[in-house]
């Protein structure tokens, strides 16, 4: 089994440190992405991340990712309640798939 997998992130997403402390907390998003880098290399799984304040980017880049990876991890924020687009672009993605939200 390959272990290749993307993490999109949404809109916003880039200004984490900057935004609500008590709900998204003081990591900035450089901070989130070594860690992330981090636990992937523990566990032998190679990552890329795409973040995107544009639906369209978000939805060309899940469209792409169906031949390039093994599974994603998806942040859509804003767009996650707005964005059929992005809802259709994943159910055509038939790989894992795990949606998370950072103030959850």
């Amino acid at each position: 089994m390959q272990n290749n997998i993307i993490i999109i992130n949404g809109p916003n997403i880039n200004l984490l440190g900057d935004r609500d402390k008590s709900i998204y907390g003081s990591d900035t998003y450089e901070d989130l992405l070594k860690r992330c880098k981090s636990e992937a290399d523990k566990n032998k799984i190679n990552i890329d991340f795409f973040q995107s304040n544009v639906e369209g980017e978000i939805v060309t880049k899940i469209q792409e990712s169906r031949k390039l990876y093994d599974g994603m991890v998806i942040n859509a924020a804003a767009f996650t309640h707005t964005s059929v687009a992005i809802r259709d672009a994943l159910s055509l993605f038939k790989k894992p798939c795990i949606e998370l939200h950072i103030s959850n």
